[in-house]
């Protein structure tokens, strides 16, 4: 069951308060914003990587990933490369991989 909260209604004389400190911030922010000094002052966070740089790490990644627990595998199971090799060619010509 939802608990409702009682608030006290604002009265007029609070939200045209509340309203112009909302202004007087947007307006400093477009302030800044023209003027070519303070860009150097307005924080940035570090560059966006593109997409598809983002996706082709990720690929890298999962990739190195895969190959790491392929090795781990292979090591506990005592299985040589050549018959990993031949289990996988097997299972993609039964069609039970891609």
């Amino acid at each position: 069951m939802k608990q409702q909260t009682h608030r006290k209604p604002m009265d007029e004389r609070e939200k045209l308060r509340k309203f112009r400190e909302l202004d007087d911030a947007f307006a400093e922010a477009l302030r800044e914003l023209d003027d070519p000094d303070a860009r150097s002052r307005i924080p940035v966070g570090p560059p966006v990587a593109a997409p598809r740089d983002m996706l082709e790490r990720d690929a890298a990644a999962k990739e190195k990933d895969f190959e790491k627990r392929l090795q781990a595998l292979m090591q506990e199971y005592h299985q040589p490369a050549e018959q990993v090799v031949h289990l996988v060619q097997l299972l993609q010509q039964q069609g039970r991989i891609a």
